[in-house]
């Protein structure tokens, strides 16, 4: 933009990309909160965070998500950006394993439908080219877990500590899912049988 010499390019470009970071933060922001406080409600988060304002903002499951946002600070020192990195391949994995998830979801909701002669048409919105985009994201997002981590198994570029915080997120996510099982004692349900 500079070397095209047009005056006030690079500007418009940085207001753009703040718009679209303030964007992205607030919609996260909002679905952080309201998870969190929907987990309060159901008695899978502590108690307080289901608590509101007259206004009906769940205060302190948006204190606690925005507390994530001070984490922002570690870039402020070379040292500590390290560390945002490592922060930054365990959310992205962990971002990943949510949406691989939710397409999963979706095809045991499909299913139902399907059992239960439920036309797709009755509802109020419907996917295009569904169930087969949930198959692309799930083997999508597969790959991409497994790939996320390739450099590590290049000849002489083995890490312990970088492959360790490329998968961890599977095996943590695998654990609590198992650990759920066990301790609450709930059962899986298998697609098609869902009410």
């Amino acid at each position: 933009m500079q070397r095209l010499k047009i005056s006030g390019l690079p500007s418009l470009v940085n207001a753009l990309i703040m718009t679209s970071i303030l964007s992205a933060g607030n919609g996260l922001l909002y679905a952080a909160a309201r998870t969190l406080h929907g987990m309060s409600l159901e008695g899978h988060a502590p108690r307080i965070f289901s608590r509101c304002t007259k206004q009906g903002a769940p205060i302190w499951a948006l204190s606690f998500s925005l507390s994530f946002c001070l984490l922002a600070f570690l870039q402020v020192k070379s040292s500590s950006a390290v560390v945002m990195t490592y922060l930054v391949d365990l959310i992205t994995c962990c971002q990943m394993l949510n949406y691989g998830f939710t397409a999963l979801t979706y095809r045991h909701f499909y299913s139902a439908l399907k059992k239960q002669g439920i036309s797709r048409d009755s509802l109020p919105y419907k996917g295009r080219f569904q169930p087969y985009t949930s198959y692309l994201a799930m083997g999508g997002t597969l790959f991409m877990l497994l790939a996320g981590g390739y450099d590590v198994f290049l000849k002489g570029h083995w890490d312990v500590m970088w492959f360790f915080l490329t998968y961890a997120m599977i095996g943590f996510f695998i654990l609590a899912f198992v650990f759920w099982k066990v301790v609450f004692r709930s059962t899986y349900v298998r697609p098609g049988t869902a009410d």
